[in-house]
C-alpha cells in the first residue's frame, strides 16, 4: 500500500475556468445534495417533520406570492445591472459557465434543484432557528462569488429576506421554492439566450 506523504500535499487556487463542465456540474449537484442533507437533519433535530413541511398547500395562492416576489426581484436585478458598473456584477464567470451553453431543460432542472435544496435548508431549518434577517445574512454569505461587491451581495440579501417574508406570510415552503425557482430559471434563461454585444 502506498504511503501518503503530507509534505507533498499542496493547495492551489482554482477558478471556475479551471473546471471542466462535468466537474462544475458535479460540484453544483454535490453542494445542493449537501444542503438538502444538512437541512433535513437540522429540521429533524428541531422536531420538525421535513415531509409535512413539503405538504402541498390548498389552492394556488402561494404561486401568486412566489411569482410576485420573483417578478420584483428580477426587475430590481435588471435595473441594478443597467446602472451598476460591469465589474460590480462580476461573479467570476460562474453563472455564465453554468448556464451559457446549457439546454433549457437542464437550466430548469438546475433551478428546481437549487430552489428545493436551498429553501429546505434556509427557510425551512435556518429561518426557524434564526429568523429571516440573520438567515438572509447567512444566505448572502454562502453566495461567496458575490461578496467582493456590495451591490450583488445586497441584492442577494434582499431577495433572501423576501423569500423569508413570503414564507411567513403564506405559511408554506412552496411559496419561496416557487419564487427561488422562477428567479434562477429566468436568470439562467437570460444568460442562455443573451446576445453577445
Amino acid at each position: 500500500m502506498k504511503k501518503f506523504n503530507l509534505r507533498n500535499f499542496k493547495l492551489r487556487r482554482v477558478t471556475v475556468q479551471d473546471l471542466d463542465d462535468r466537474l462544475l456540474l458535479v460540484n453544483l449537484y454535490a453542494t445542493q445534495a449537501l444542503m438538502l442533507i444538512i437541512g433535513t437533519a437540522w429540521l429533524i433535530f428541531q422536531g420538525q417533520n421535513p415531509i409535512s413541511l413539503l405538504a402541498w398547500p390548498d389552492g394556488l395562492q402561494f404561486l401568486y406570492w412566489g411569482a410576485g416576489l420573483a417578478a420584483a426581484a428580477l426587475l430590481v436585478n435588471l435595473a441594478a445591472e443597467r446602472w451598476m458598473p460591469e465589474e460590480a456584477a462580476d461573479d467570476g464567470g460562474v453563472n455564465d459557465r453554468l448556464f451559457r451553453g446549457r439546454p433549457v431543460w437542464h437550466i430548469l432542472l438546475i433551478s428546481a434543484t437549487a430552489a428545493l435544496c436551498e429553501e429546505m435548508l434556509f427557510r425551512g431549518a435556518v429561518q426557524h432557528h434564526l429568523g429571516p434577517y440573520w438567515t438572509s445574512i447567512v444566505f448572502a454569505a454562502i453566495h461567496v462569488r458575490y461578496l467582493k461587491h456590495w451591490i450583488p451581495t445586497g441584492l442577494v440579501f434582499l431577495t433572501s429576506y423576501g423569500l423569508g417574508w413570503i414564507y411567513i406570510e403564506t405559511g408554506t415552503l412552496w411559496a419561496p421554492i416557487a419564487a427561488h425557482f422562477l428567479i434562477d430559471a429566468a436568470g439562467g434563461l437570460m444568460i442562455r439566450f443573451r446576445r453577445e454585444s
